[in-house]
């Protein structure tokens, strides 16, 4: 019954929830696009000509946006596990970023272009088990990491979700030997309750 009450209460708050009201008005197809489009008024990541990668895009808001962002100028690869309804102007892979194969596959579309931006969303299937989903999340933040190196043209930047918790202390340490300028920020538009933040990193040193 308390799971059942639990659910509930999860769909009655978002309902109620202003930015999906909002995503609906703008055609957004998530919420989760006003956490980009808020760190974009803030760090500027997104300009027309980019070549951007979106890492766990489904079900493709941030892909939205990034797009809108470019202006027609520029493209935009998204990858997600999930299927996701294509987005104009945008090349949408289905496939396990942890898979060889599925990685083999973003690569051929990104082909011999470097990189101007990697955006990851990803977020591991949550057990409940705090630990485990700790390290499956740092994880992904790990291999999002590996293909910004592998990727990212100098002077690229990386934009990453993370939870707090074991593991991020010494990840944004990572990062800072990496890039030449890293931030912490915590959207609006992520719940409160949240333990998600997200790490932009700027400046990439080849």
């Amino acid at each position: 019954m308390a799971r059942k009450g639990s659910s509930g209460r999860w769909l009655q708050e978002h309902r109620d929830d202003p930015y999906v009201k909002r995503a609906r008005e703008r055609g957004y197809r998530a919420r989760s696009a006003f956490k980009l489009e808020e760190i974009q008024a803030r760090d500027r990541l997104l300009r027309p000509g980019m070549t951007v990668v979106d890492l766990g895009a489904a079900p493709g808001g941030w892909t939205q946006f990034a797009v809108h962002a470019l202006g027609g100028k520029g493209r935009v690869i998204a990858l997600d596990m999930l299927p996701m309804t294509p987005v104009a102007g945008a090349d949408c892979v289905q496939g396990d970023f942890r898979e060889q194969c599925v990685l083999e596959r973003l690569q051929v579309l990104v082909g011999e272009r470097a990189v101007d931006l990697v955006m990851s969303d990803m977020a591991p299937n949550i057990s409940g088990v705090k630990v485990a989903d700790q390290a499956r999340a740092m994880h992904l933040a790990e291999l999002a990491l590996e293909f910004a190196k592998d990727n990212l043209v100098a002077g690229g930047a990386l934009l990453v979700k993370v939870f707090q918790g074991e593991g991020f202390d010494a990840y944004v340490r990572e990062l800072r030997a990496a890039f030449g300028r890293v931030a912490t920020r915590k959207p609006g538009a992520s719940r409160g309750r949240s333990p998600e933040h997200y790490l932009v990193a700027c400046g990439y040193r080849l």
